[in-house]
């Protein structure tokens, strides 16, 4: 495999679960090991989009009859988290009548679960020996948090980790199976995106055939366009990271402009990336990442002792592909349900 990676100013070195059918089974695997699961549960919510509150929602649907579902929302800022009132009404309302035992009997498992960056940072800082699953989070932010937190790196505490984007072996095999015959993806990424680079790195090197992957860094937005002059000609697909570029709307479209100038498809890991002219991705909902927290939540729980984080990408559920692109560059692809049941053996 050829790995071409060059910096423009500065050296810098450095799958498809089979779907939702088995996001739902293992839903339904936690709600079924009752003495493994967690009967008391603790929610930190850092903010309110729309995302974080339907991973919420769903973790409170899928709690177990009799259980304890604590929803606690951070002050501004991050700090003196408060129980929310209205949240721990509409739990007592949800919960009244089937309560069978009292909350806190020996056979509870308490679990705390973090939603979002704000969130962790509160968690690992709280005082407590509790397991604890940080969910929500992007690998960067992960990484940015690890970094920051003595407690998180000592490993004196059971923690899960769940990354609300796919892995990059995920994205590759979506690339496989959309562009069979094409092995050579080019990648444009930040000074900052070094740990997303060597986790695509060792997936294409641990990939059968081998990806030819050619990566630049842009430092700075002016010398995003002299790096994707560089990785275009030498690529058959592009790929935007979950970074400083993939979360920029203008360094996306640039990305997006490029590849369709070149007749280039443009992969990614979000649908919003679709939406604005990306072929494909393999994406998890937020209610689908609430159904794998809890399966890893349930995992922490079970553990003996404790050590460094268990940490999980999401398991992509689905792919969303966007039909007017394929058509432009003369791509015929299957239905997205058709694709994701084809991806899910390459997992």
């Amino acid at each position: 495999m050829f790995v071409a990676v060059k910096s423009l100013f500065s050296p810098f070195s450095g799958r498809l679960r089979r779907a939702a059918g088995a996001a739902l089974a293992a839903g339904l695997a936690w709600g079924a090991s009752g003495s493994a699961a967690a009967a008391s549960l603790t929610v930190l919510m850092g903010d309110d989009v729309a995302a974080s509150s339907e991973f919420v929602q769903r973790l409170r649907a899928d709690q177990e009859p009799g259980g304890r579902f604590e929803l606690v929302r951070l002050a501004p800022g991050g700090a003196d988290p408060q129980a929310s009132t209205e949240a721990a009404d509409a739990e007592r309302a949800a919960n009244s009548g089937v309560r069978t035992r009292s909350l806190r009997t020996a056979s509870d498992a308490p679990l705390t679960m973090a939603v979002g960056p704000a969130a962790a940072r509160a968690a690992v800082e709280r005082p407590g020996q509790e397991p604890l699953v940080l969910a929500m989070l992007s690998r960067l932010e992960y990484e940015t948090l690890k970094a920051a937190s003595p407690a998180l790196r000592r490993g004196d505490r059971r923690v899960g980790v769940l990354l609300r984007d796919p892995a990059m072996a995920d994205q590759l095999a979506l690339i496989n199976a959309v562009l069979p015959q094409k092995h050579r993806v080019g990648v444009v990424a930040t000074p900052e995106s070094e740990p997303l680079v060597r986790e695509l790195q060792r997936a294409a090197q641990g990939a059968n055939p081998a990806w030819e992957l050619r990566v630049e860094y842009a430092p700075d937005a002016r010398s995003l366009a002299a790096a994707l002059r560089l990785v275009v000609p030498q690529s058959d697909a592009l790929m935007v990271l979950p970074d400083l570029i993939g979360d920029s709307q203008a360094a996306t479209l640039s990305v997006l402009r490029a590849g369709a100038g070149a007749g280039l498809p443009v992969f990614g890991a979000s649908e919003g990336l679709v939406r604005s002219g990306g072929l494909a991705a393999a994406v998890s909902t937020p209610s689908q990442l609430a159904q794998q927290a809890r399966l890893l939540g349930q995992k922490v729980a079970g553990a003996s002792g404790s050590g460094l984080p268990l940490v999980e990408a999401a398991t992509p559920a689905t792919v969303r592909v966007n039909a007017n692109v394929a058509r432009g560059l003369g791509l015929r692809l299957p239905e997205e349900r058709e694709l994701a049941d084809r991806l899910a053996p390459l997992r």
